[in-house]
């Protein structure tokens, strides 16, 4: 049997990719570094338009309440465009987190960004300074959070877009589907390596036939082809794990996805550096924003080797 995407499925995808194309993705990136969140808000406005911010939010909130498959193909192309802000925790596990509550229609309608920090997997928050709403997760369930000492000690991440902040519980837990949620933030990282890796192999595709060398453009060359190929292999690899994981939901599906998601995005960043050479990594190229974004990723919501020992584990 093949599964593919319906024809509505994929007219949303290009919709996100119409509106985030025709945005200054780099420039808000940059920006978002720089502790500028404006440009970065104005691209959450777009994907609130588009309903992205409405995917797993309840329908009882003014919700789309979509399945996990439509959530997926849009994470996957926000992590294609590079998006700065917590994507996975606002728009994937906050919904989960907050699924009786009446906040979630802030959450879809673009009102409230929320972030979540989810040890031991995801023990601090990113972007906590700048979140309308920030969520941690205990051993007795979730609860409002706060930056550490109100302030908070700013952790860089290999991301400069993606600060991350210790924060402290400040009221009462609440209980939650904590599982769910975590799978959802796994599953939606995952998607953002996805399409953050098929954002690197086209841009390296497009460079390999612009650069010569020894009088051939390089992309000419075997050895360049192969390498090319070998990340465009990866990427589907990963990408039918990553929407049976969807389907499934079930934790070593989630992990499989995972794994294999972020060795495509690592095997993306490598050829494309080598390939570009050191210039790809420098601050005035944007490739270096999809580089950084990609080392990030990979960590978050669980490091590679803690997805392969929960498939381990389950088998």
């Amino acid at each position: 049997m093949k599964f593919a995407l319906d024809e509505q499925q994929r007219d949303f995808a290009a919709s996100i990719d119409a509106a985030l194309g025709a945005a200054d993705l780099p420039g808000a990136i940059r920006a978002w570094s720089a502790g500028d969140t404006g440009p970065g808000r104005k691209v959450w406005e777009q994907l609130t338009d588009l309903g992205v911010t409405a995917l797993a939010v309840p329908e009882k909130f003014d919700g789309i309440e979509a399945h996990p498959v439509d959530l997926v193909v849009a994470l996957e192309r926000l992590g294609r465009w590079c998006v700065p802000g917590p994507v996975a925790e606002s728009i994937a596990v906050a919904p989960v987190l907050l699924a009786a509550d009446e906040r979630c229609a802030a959450l879809a309608s673009g009102e409230l960004v929320a972030t979540v920090a989810f040890p031991p997997h995801a023990p601090r928050a990113v972007d906590a300074d700048s979140a309308g709403l920030v969520l941690l997760v205990t051993d007795d369930g979730v609860a409002e959070a706060e930056l550490v000492g109100g302030s908070g000690d700013r952790h860089e991440s290999v991301d400069p877009s993606r600060p991350l902040y210790d924060v402290a519980p400040t009221g009462q837990p609440w209980r939650a589907d904590v599982g769910r949620a975590f799978e959802f933030g796994a599953l939606a990282t995952a998607a953002q390596l996805v399409g953050a890796a098929e954002a690197l192999v086209r841009d390296t595709v497009d460079y390999a036939k612009q650069r010569a060398q020894f009088g051939r453009v390089i992309g000419s060359y075997q050895a360049i082809k192969h390498k090319l190929a070998d990340v465009h292999i990866a990427i589907e690899l990963a990408r039918p794990l990553l929407y049976g994981a969807a389907l499934s939901l079930e934790p070593r599906d989630v992990s499989a996805a995972k794994a294999a998601a972020s060795e495509a995005g690592l095997l993306a960043a490598r050829s494309a550096l080598q390939t570009h050479g050191a210039i790809g990594f420098t601050q005035e190229n944007d490739l270096s924003l999809w580089l950084l974004r990609v080392q990030a990723l990979r960590s978050a919501w669980g490091t590679p080797e803690a997805h392969r020992r929960r498939v381990l584990e389950a088998l």
